[in-house]
């Protein structure tokens, strides 16, 4: 029987380096997070309203509303954020990141925002599973579209 704590050790010095390195929070990638970090539709609260982890901050412009397909998409990568225009004007934004095991999300279609790694699927409209295997919804952050058309974190 082989000894489980070479790969603890490595795991846990690896996971501490990254965190060091990269200055942000230790997410975990190896199933689902035990304590969810958003309902649906809660927006208002205060942790739908920070920014992401890259740094963007509230009140920079994220992208031009023209930039959001009506019934699509628009994944902003670097800043982990997916906005939406489920309906002509009505814009909505989520974190990019899989609640299954941390993926980014790549492709907004048919009405879903789809992850790459293992296929599960959540609602452009607020965010909810549509497909597993994530059982958590994406966590809605706070936008503002100004007169100019420039959408930015509230």
């Amino acid at each position: 029987m082989s000894d489980p704590t070479p790969t603890a050790r490595r795991t846990v010095l690896a996971a501490g380096a990254a965190v060091a390195l990269g200055g942000g929070t230790l997410t975990a990638c190896g199933g689902e997070d035990e304590n969810p970090k958003s309902e649906p539709g809660s927006a208002s609260t205060p942790q739908a309203a920070q920014s992401p982890s890259s740094g963007t901050g509230a009140g920079k412009a994220l992208l031009k509303s023209s930039a959001v397909p009506v019934g699509g998409g628009t994944i902003l990568k670097e800043e982990k954020l997916v906005v939406t225009q489920p309906t002509a004007g009505s814009f909505r934004c989520f974190t990019a990141v899989c609640t299954h095991q941390g993926c980014i999300v790549n492709k907004v279609e048919a009405g879903t925002i789809d992850c790459p790694c293992h296929g599960s699927k959540f609602e452009i409209t607020d965010g909810a599973v549509a497909h597993g295997p994530a059982t958590r919804p994406l966590a809605e952050k706070k936008i503002t579209v100004a007169p100019d058309g420039n959408i930015s974190l509230a």
